[in-house]
């Protein structure tokens, strides 16, 4: 390998290592708008996240977090792009709380309050996000301890053995107490009822951990729209313990591109107008089904291909500056989408 080979291949390690870290970088909740963080009353100097810069990150100190301000969450909610139902109704949860912890302060009566919920919707929709902003919340409200979120689904509570299920499903809820217990496609505990299924165990302890611990454990459960349904109304446990339903509605194409646009933010990358509207078209081929594409989800794998095209792109010049490692442009993007045709003409294996 003469000296020029080595030179490309130490490039092209440079750019694919640049590659994975902006990608790590980008945190689950890539729906929200970046903000600065308020510096904290910690001696110790933080540096602020800002759009367009990147900051390595830094290990914090404290053990726990003292409750955030009501007044932040929620505009952290209004930052979230899209969600106009979901923010309501988390809005009106939220006065309603405030309403019920105050009339406790001043000796009131008040109608028993039921905080665990039932998230429906198509895959990335926003659910697990809107969940672990909720656990914040009712931690702010002084409704939770701890704020934490748990997410687990059917095989982290459901062993295969007789009795196992409980013990595995109350080791759950440990975790989750103090928090909220957020359990994905929840319709899966009850979908199979032969001899040898253990989801009906897992229901039954669960529904007694909520009455056990209802003073500090809310439970959250979440999946497609009609087997949630199907899955409150097969117990009537779990009917009267569930009653507040939020339905998350598919992101429309508009705001499927303002969430790219945001992938490029937080990711310290720069999308030109034409490359924008690459995107766009791009968003559109893909998304004809927005269950099989995924909604935010899908967002975030084009924009993992088209990384992908721009370190191919990249690898090809002597010396890339800053700025040409930040810039997306539509060659990128056609890049991207030439694959996706490439790989959606193949044939399946059978």
């Amino acid at each position: 390998m003469d000296e020029k080979d080595k030179i490309i291949f130490q490039q092209l390690d440079v750019i694919r290592q640049m590659s994975e870290h902006n990608i790590r970088r980008i945190s689950d909740d890539f729906w929200s708008v970046p903000k600065e963080r308020e510096p904290s009353n910690s001696s110790e100097t933080k540096s602020p996240a800002r759009p367009g810069v990147c900051n390595a990150p830094v290990a914090s100190t404290e053990e726990r977090e003292p409750p955030e301000r009501i007044e932040d969450l929620k505009s952290e909610l209004d930052g979230y792009i899209g969600l106009a139902r979901i923010k309501r109704e988390v809005n009106n949860l939220i006065n309603l709380v405030t309403v019920y912890k105050l009339r406790e302060e001043n000796q009131l009566p008040s109608p028993e309050l039921s905080l665990h919920m039932v998230f429906s919707g198509n895959p990335g929709t926003g659910k697990t996000m809107i969940a672990r902003l909720m656990a914040r919340i009712y931690k702010a409200l002084g409704i939770l301890s701890e704020g934490q979120l748990v997410e687990v689904d059917r095989s982290g509570l459901v062993a295969g053995y007789v009795g196992q299920t409980a013990i595995k499903t109350r080791e759950v809820v440990e975790k989750a107490k103090g928090g909220v217990l957020f359990i994905d496609e929840a319709y899966a505990l009850t979908q199979n009822r032969g001899e040898n299924d253990f989801g009906q165990e897992a229901v039954d302890t669960l529904l007694k951990a909520m009455e056990d611990y209802r003073d500090d454990l809310v439970v959250v459960v979440a999946g497609y729209d009609n087997l949630m349904d199907r899955f409150i109304h097969s117990n009537p446990g779990l009917e009267s313990r569930f009653n507040r339903f939020l339905y998350f509605d598919d992101y429309s194409p508009e705001e499927m591109l303002a969430i790219f646009r945001m992938q490029c933010e937080k990711g310290c990358y720069r999308l030109g107008q034409e490359a924008e509207e690459a995107v766009a078209r791009y968003i559109e081929e893909q998304n004809t089904d927005p269950v099989s594409f995924g909604n935010a989800r899908g967002v975030r794998n084009l924009f993992e291909r088209v990384l992908v095209e721009q370190s191919n792109r990249l690898a090809g010049l002597e010396a890339p500056d800053r700025e040409q490692l930040m810039e997306i442009t539509k060659e990128d993007v056609e890049g991207a989408r030439q694959q996706d045709r490439l790989e959606d003409a193949r044939p399946s294996k059978r």
